[in-house]
């Protein structure tokens, strides 16, 4: 995500219904294969503004809203709420990621940890400055060194975290000259992380690429009949650094991807345009029987003008995708609660009062994943048309109207009317009509 990392109520009954009481082959060698229970789960990326400062009833709220569930809670190292680690070689500051890291541990979360980004000095930049205006440039190679030794260094001071992720998006290492990604250069930051977090604990796990699955750019000239379909294309140059990082890697205990599954790319309709996660799962799948993890993933066009409810049912279908394609970890990049898309934040500024902090609508949608569909869980065939999206296990179905507009569907003999873009999950019980 490259624009939302600056330094330092309910839905309603057509958005979110809850029926009945759902309250309670590849060199890098792979530990677990697809829908592998040894990964974490469901979860959310903090970002810029989170919970962990502003009003202490706003900051309780948050922290008893998420211990009702418990959830995979992912932090960067620098940068999205966390300042700089090493502002100086040798002299550390994690006051900001020690107070990220607390808040996880209070509120139940499984704490993981996102390696990027590189304090200026390892960067070209003058040691004890802070330019945030830089964060998204990767490490020079003779600081590579440097960054891994960081790395160790927060494995140590956090020894409860198990699970790291190896940079964002490959952020800083597209080669200009050469006109595409500079695998080689990534992996060998990577190869370099890896060693000094086994080190620190052989049990850590590591994870990478961390390649965004997007499209060309306008105007760059590429075959992009490889992986593409309805829903758009991924750019081939992404996939060949994919492909190298699996070739090269020393090692890995999971991979890791993101990516933006939007209209934006050709998709007729916001439900079609998803089919690619499922698609760039697929792909992945054939290169590594790695668990695989999407580490964010975005389905709404900057600036749109969705309803809320309309925003549920997309972001809940993409989540359905994800489980069909036996997606290991999915983290919600959790947006502002003040931005255009903040109704879809898990919860309310806790900086506004102290009547903030209320948990969202989706938040109760990644729980209720977390609780009834975590990873490994068998999924049951439910056909329901083509209008609405399902989701079903042997004790929970979860529906999803792609319409405007009212759809029946038949689930365990009852028959269901649910309302335009009405997220709904039901309980497998003795037939009825509702």
């Amino acid at each position: 995500m490259g624009t939302t990392w600056l330094h330092g109520a309910m839905a309603s009954a057509a958005s979110l219904v809850l029926l009945g009481s759902l309250a309670g082959s590849a060199p890098v060698a792979a530990d677990a294969g697809p829908g592998s229970t040894t990964a974490p789960g469901w979860g959310f990326t903090h970002t810029q503004q989170s919970a962990d400062h502003g009003f202490p009833e706003a900051i309780a709220s948050v922290r008893d809203g998420l211990n009702r569930q418990a959830l995979v809670q992912n932090q960067h190292l620098m940068g999205w709420g966390a300042g700089n680690p090493e502002p100086r070689p040798g002299v550390y500051d994690f006051a900001s990621l020690d107070s990220r890291i607390d808040f996880i541990r209070t509120s139940g979360g499984l704490p993981v940890i996102t390696l990027c980004c590189a304090p200026d000095w390892m960067k070209g930049g003058s040691p004890g400055e802070t330019d945030w205006s830089r964060l998204e440039e990767a490490p020079s190679p003779e600081h590579h060194a440097d960054f891994a030794a960081l790395a160790g260094q927060v494995a140590r001071r956090y020894p409860d975290v198990r699970h790291f992720l190896v940079w964002n998006e490959f952020k800083g290492f597209f080669d200009d000259s050469a006109g595409t990604w500079d695998a080689a250069a990534y992996t060998g930051l990577y190869n370099r992380v890896y060693d000094a977090i086994k080190s620190a604990n052989p049990a850590n796990q590591v994870g990478g690429p961390y390649l965004d699955m997007a499209a060309a750019p306008d105007g760059v000239d590429v075959d992009s009949g490889e992986l593409a379909g309805a829903w758009g294309h991924v750019d081939p140059r992404t996939l060949r650094a994919f492909e190298y990082w699996v070739q090269h890697a020393k090692g890995a205990d999971f991979v890791v991807v993101d990516g933006h599954a939007t209209t934006a790319n050709g998709a007729p309709d916001p439900f079609t345009a998803l089919d690619k996660f499922g698609a760039v799962s697929a792909w992945i799948r054939a290169r590594t029987d790695l668990p695989l993890w999407w580490a964010e993933w975005y389905v709404e066009p900057p600036g749109s003008d969705w309803r809320l409810e309309r925003r549920l049912a997309v972001r809940t279908a993409a989540m359905i995708e994800f489980a069909k394609a036996g997606v290991a970890t999915s983290l919600y990049w959790n947006p502002p609660p003040d931005g255009d898309q903040g109704d879809a934040s898990l919860w309310t500024s806790t900086e506004s009062g102290p009547d903030g902090g209320r948990p969202g609508p989706m938040l109760g949608v990644v729980q209720e994943f977390a609780r009834w569909f975590p990873p490994g869980t068998p999924l049951v065939d439910l056909p329901v048309g083509p209008s609405v999206r399902s989701l079903a296990s042997a004790e929970t179905v979860l529906l999803v109207n792609t319409t405007d507009g009212p759809q029946q569907v038949e689930v365990d003999g009852r028959t269901l009317t649910l309302v335009g873009n009405e997220v709904r999950w039901v309980p497998r019980m003795s037939p009825q009509v509702g």
